[in-house]
């Protein structure tokens, strides 16, 4: 569950808001993310976003689930089937229950190959309009 009404000023901020399950989930999935590829974070939209050349992929706990998704996560469906594609910039998700278990390997290879992508094509909010 989130305690948090109002939007975190940092990702520590954001990250403290969160109880149980979700919070484990999200600091999870921060861990991996940051140890895969030097990206730089922010709360963005209300939720954590990682850029690198333009946005790559966001966290957001909400009181449910928790969404990892990737902006060009479209192209990244080879690597985790679950991502599913809706949105703009080819925007893929991730829904994330209390029982969803990830990889961090899995998260290491999403994220360099989103890194990837957003080198060779660009910043995909850029890049579509």
């Amino acid at each position: 569950m989130m305690r948090r009404s109002m939007a975190a000023p940092t990702p520590q901020v954001y990250l403290a808001g969160l109880d149980g399950w979700i919070a484990r989930q999200a600091h999870s999935l921060r861990e991996a993310v940051i140890a895969a590829a030097p990206l730089d974070e922010s709360i963005k939209w209300g939720h954590l976003v990682y850029h690198s050349n333009g946005p790559v992929l966001l966290i957001r706990a909400e009181a449910r689930r928790v969404l990892f998704g990737f902006w060009r996560g479209t192209l990244l469906r080879n690597i985790e089937p679950r991502l599913v594609p809706g949105g703009k910039y080819e925007l893929a998700t991730m829904t994330l229950l209390e029982d969803t278990l990830i990889d961090p390997a899995v998260v290491e290879r999403l994220v360099k190959a989103a890194v990837r992508l957003n080198r060779t094509l660009g910043n995909p909010q850029r890049a579509a309009g």
